[in-house]
């Protein structure tokens, strides 16, 4: 199964405050907050939704083919994600901007303050992703991730003219979009991904019942943070799925992404919606307990022991390769 993910790559800047986020705001003093963080801490890594996911699913045993835009400054990085085995051939390098860079202040809490300079990202809209596939044998499922907005509609329309399954996954692009924005990038999608705060905005911005949501999407997936995640689909009831537990947390920036990885690579072995939430499950576990988003360093086989360990579902294959459908295999 050949999976195309769409999306920001980034140089994270991650740092750590060890006091609470929380109790330097002040309630009457909202409307004019000016504050300065002394931190203890700062991680520069590797980063960017797209990047982030096409990592978790190389490092299962698959080979994404990343579709991103970039700076020349991505040399070093993209070598790496290819050296993993990500097609990094239909990346767009721009020839004035740097990559992206994202800058998050954690606390003890998890609480994070956060900002995200967009840079070559400002030219996803450029790519061409009807041609991209086209190049390069098709896709059979694109994920469609937090990008610029120009270039999430376009890759969106792309989809639905070719007859692509897609996953929307918007996330911190919903406090950009406009709600007609929103509505077009869900409706239709095979996938919709949300964590439980942008299940909530999604509702309010889109002006949509959680049922009209339902009837538009085929499967709505909701991390709830240490409570796992959700399944919804339209006329079958809601099955909570519970999360790995993990006795260090170190970082719970990127969890999602790997969340995706894992639910995606499960996808594309033929299992069903609740065994894909499970491998998302034991990623992201993986992941918070990694300073960076890609330091973890899942391996099928341990993937799939944790995943008997935790759920007892007696797997006898990794994510990566049981029961794979053959090229071209349609998921709807």
């Amino acid at each position: 199964m050949r999976i195309a993910v769409t999306g920001s790559v980034a140089t994270d800047h991650l740092m750590t405050f060890p006091g609470r986020i929380s109790e330097q705001l002040l309630a009457d003093k909202l409307d004019r907050i000016s504050l300065s963080f002394l931190v203890d801490t700062l991680d520069i890594r590797d980063g960017g939704v797209a990047a982030n996911i096409v990592y978790g699913l190389a490092r299962l045993g698959h080979r994404p083919l990343l579709v991103a835009a970039v700076g020349a400054d991505f040399h070093e990085y993209g070598r790496r994600l290819a050296g993993l085995g990500v097609d990094t051939s239909a990346v767009r390098v721009s020839e004035t901007r740097h990559t992206a860079r994202f800058l998050c202040t954690t606390d003890p809490d998890g609480n994070q303050l956060a900002s995200f300079y967009a840079g070559a990202m400002a030219e996803a809209p450029d790519i061409d992703i009807a041609g991209v596939l086209d190049a390069r044998g098709g896709a059979d499922l694109v994920l469609i991730g937090a990008d610029a907005p120009a270039a999430m509609l376009r890759h969106t329309r792309a989809c639905r003219s070719l007859g692509i399954p897609y996953a929307a996954d918007p996330a911190q692009q919903l406090a950009r979009l406009e709600g007609a924005e929103i509505r077009e990038l869900a409706d239709g999608a095979t996938l919709l991904f949300t964590n439980e705060y942008e299940h909530e905005l999604l509702l309010r911005k889109t002006g949509w019942k959680h049922a009209e949501v339902l009837r538009r999407v085929g499967t709505w997936i909701t991390t709830l943070a240490e409570k796992g995640s959700r399944i919804e689909r339209a006329g079958e009831p809601a099955v909570d799925v519970p999360a790995v537990p993990t006795e260090a947390i170190a970082d719970p920036t990127g969890v999602g992404d790997a969340f995706r990885a894992g639910y995606l690579a499960s996808l594309a072995a033929g299992r069903d919606a609740v065994h894909c939430a499970q491998t998302g499950s034991v990623m992201a576990s993986l992941a918070l307990s990694a300073v960076g988003t890609q330091t973890y360093t899942p391996e099928p086989a341990h993937v799939r022991d944790l995943h008997r360990a935790v759920y007892a579902t007696g797997l006898d294959a990794a994510p990566g390769t049981a029961a794979r459908p053959a090229e071209g295999t349609p998921l709807r």
